[in-house]
């Protein structure tokens, strides 16, 4: 049995970015990842095999609240969920850390503000090499730093896009992107600017994912370990149940324990939640960490859509997600109540219609699916989702998860696809045609769709609401802390990544301090 300073179960945006932080402490770190190394392959960017084929969706049965299995569409390779995310990497606004008013109910406010979080999304566009322009969101906050990179430039049709808007009134802006794109300089460029990246692995290393910018880095140092397909599956404590002695591994067909001075999850907000319930004691007998009952509830996952609208002209944009509207994502222009955020998705293509449902071609009847994909324009709208503890992870007898979630925020969602609709004449789009698409979330994202998703391990003030502190410590032990996207009392409506990073990071901080 080894023991090390730094276990860090999970290599997504939490785990991976953690691990690069405490680095160069000379700190011993073991990272444990349940699966793979993502193969670099022809197959990354082609879309009958990402999107139709689902060649890296990865095997796993999860169970809704009637006991009905279904294969969760989720990533585990190093890296976690960003080998294969948008790299849409935006900042919550200020408000979305305080109690917000939304259709649905509050939206409840977190126990750090964005100001003491600023820092560390300002450290976190660093590390993850963003592009992006301050002072053209209306609704963003104040930035101590530029990004890191220029602009994502917009390709014709979208710079035409971006120019429709403002002529209608409206405050588009350059979207925040990880991507490793040099546009001064394409010959040093690891990014080539194709169309096979948001949702798709990156097969050159030019998404900013935290494989590539967080665990590689991190084993430079001869002082950072990884364990690949390693599946922690519970985790042990002390006499007394006050710390955790142990995290219990399987590997290659047998378990294997690891101690360390400090434990850290980022197993995503589903997977932590299990690996707490799993790890129940006679002093923790209803999970781990779990004695407010919190564990596994308020999960949330954005309540997004992906519809395409059909442009008069041909859309030839191959890299189109360069572009974010946020409008509508407080009170105003028309609402009593917060819509959303809409941004560009990666471009349609033909392939992946029919890992979807061709039926939907019926809004453009006399239009073949690579007609439909030459002039579409698609478009991702979020909706915050609102944490409620019916919405819950929980294991059963047999230790298997079940995922229990009804949909907030409806009616705002339903909104701004309307906002959206109302606004093609005046962008040089077909006005009948907006119809929705299934690629990233089969059947509109449905509990299947399990992107985006946080909750179920809530950070706050009061342990009898919460599971970890403002430090991201669990209340009940001393040593075990979370840094994924499970610790959020809210979500937002923008991608989670960048927060989750820049959160990690925050906490990377304090544990440096402990381990002094």
């Amino acid at each position: 049995m080894d023991s090390y300073d730094v276990i860090i179960v999970g290599t997504g945006a939490g785990g991976g970015t953690l691990a690069r932080h405490l680095a160069p402490s000379g700190k011993r770190v073991l990272l444990l990842e349940r699966g793979d190394w993502l193969p670099r392959e022809p197959s990354n960017w082609l879309a009958q095999d990402v999107f139709v084929d689902n060649r890296y969706v990865s095997e796993d049965t999860w169970y809704d609240p009637e006991g009905k299995p279904f294969q969760p569409q989720i990533h585990y390779f190093v890296g976690g969920a960003t080998k294969l995310y948008g790299a849409a990497l935006y900042r919550l606004r200020a408000e979305d850390f305080e109690d917000l008013q939304h259709h649905d109910g509050i939206s409840p406010a977190w126990p750090i503000s964005y100001n003491e979080l600023e820092p560390y999304y300002s450290t976190a566009e660093q590390l993850y090499e963003v592009h992006g322009e301050h002072g053209k969101d209306p609704t963003e906050s104040y930035a101590s730093a530029p990004y890191p990179f220029p602009a994502v430039s917009h390709e014709p049709r979208i710079q035409q896009l971006s120019d429709d808007l403002e002529a209608a009134g409206y405050h588009p802006f350059h979207a925040p992107c990880g991507i490793r794109l040099n546009e001064q300089n394409m010959p040093y460029s690891a990014c080539v600017r194709c169309q096979n990246c948001d949702g798709f692995p990156c097969a050159v290393h030019g998404k900013s994912d935290a494989d590539v910018l967080g665990v590689r880095p991190a084993l430079e140092h001869s002082n950072v370990e990884l364990l690949t397909n390693a599946k922690a599956v519970r985790l042990e404590t002390e006499p007394g149940g006050v710390a955790v002695s142990a995290v219990v591994v399987e590997r290659e067909g047998e378990l294997e324990r690891y101690e360390a001075d400090l434990v850290v999850l980022a197993c995503g907000a589903a997977n932590t939640a299990k690996l707490l319930l799993l790890s129940a004691t006679d002093e923790h007998p209803n999970g781990l960490a779990n004695g407010s009952d919190q564990v596994g509830r308020n999960y949330m996952f954005h309540n997004s859509q992906a519809v395409l609208a059909l442009s008069h002209d041909e859309n030839p944009t191959i890299f189109q997600k360069t572009l974010g509207l946020n409008d509508f994502y407080f009170a105003g222009n028309g609402h009593d109540y917060p819509l959303g955020n809409i941004q560009m998705v990666g471009k349609s293509q033909a392939p992946m219609f029919h890992g979807e449902k061709p039926g939907e071609t019926k809004l453009a009847p006399h239009w073949s699916l690579e007609q439909v994909a030459k002039h579409a324009v698609d478009f991702w709208l979020s909706t915050e989702d609102l944490p409620r503890p019916e919405n819950r992870v929980s294991v059963d007898r047999g230790g298997e998860l079940a995922l229990a979630y009804t949909a907030t925020n409806e009616k705002p969602k339903q909104e701004l696809y309307k906002q959206l609709h109302s606004m093609l004449a005046k962008l040089r789009m077909e006005p009948d045609h907006l119809f929705h698409r299934f690629a990233y979330m089969k059947n509109e994202i449905p509990v299947a769709g399990v992107a985006h998703q946080a909750g179920t391990c809530r950070m706050g003030a009061d342990p009898a609401t919460s599971v970890v502190n403002a430090d991201c410590r669990a209340h009940e032990l001393d040593n075990l802390y979370v840094v994924d996207t499970s610790v959020f009392p809210s979500i937002g409506a923008v991608n989670p990544a960048l927060t989750a990073m820049a959160n990690s990071l925050r906490v990377g901080d304090h544990l440096l301090d402990r381990l002094k």
